[in-house]
């Protein structure tokens, strides 16, 4: 494998060690955001609609949890997925939408490594674990999530 890319970006799988955090946000959340979205992607009346999300459970316009996710990965990217070695992820092990993202909201959070493991499959790409807090402006819990990413390794021979 060759390890240019790796070399080339600030972060690269051994700066991922267990405990360390990556701040994420601030992401602005707007009406027009949410609208776009649900309209191409899930056009439910609270997701498209200021009166129809006050008159549901979710109390105002509100995201799709699906467009909640897709803002979250946003903020990995400019977190730090964007200026990393990553190789992509086998999936999502755990999201939970914990409340309502509605228009005016402004997210922030952390990813959390929990664990890092060189592949012994693939020599050069380790595997890291993470967990996900995503709050908006009153710190409230609104998305947790828990994923595992691959990255490229500076040093295809070092351990971890």
């Amino acid at each position: 494998m060759n390890n240019q890319h790796a070399t080339s970006k600030t972060y690269a799988f051994e700066d991922f060690t267990p405990g360390r955090q990556f701040k994420l946000g601030p992401y602005p959340v707007s009406a027009e955001e949410i609208i776009a979205f649900a309209s191409e992607f899930d056009p439910q009346p609270m997701h498209l609609d200021e009166a129809a999300g006050k008159a549901s459970i979710l109390g105002g316009l509100s995201a799709s949890g699906w467009h909640t996710c897709a803002m979250i990965m946003r903020m990995f990217i400019d977190g730090y997925i964007g200026d990393s070695t990553s190789q992509g992820a086998p999936g999502v092990d755990i999201c939970e939408w914990k409340r309502p993202v509605l228009a005016g909201d402004t997210l922030h959070g952390t990813s959390t490594v929990n664990s890092a493991r060189r592949l012994k499959s693939r020599p050069g790409i380790g595997a890291v674990e993470f967990r996900h807090e995503i709050r908006n402006q009153r710190d409230e819990l609104v998305c947790a999530s828990e994923n595992t990413g691959f990255f490229a390794c500076r040093d295809e021979g070092g351990e971890q």
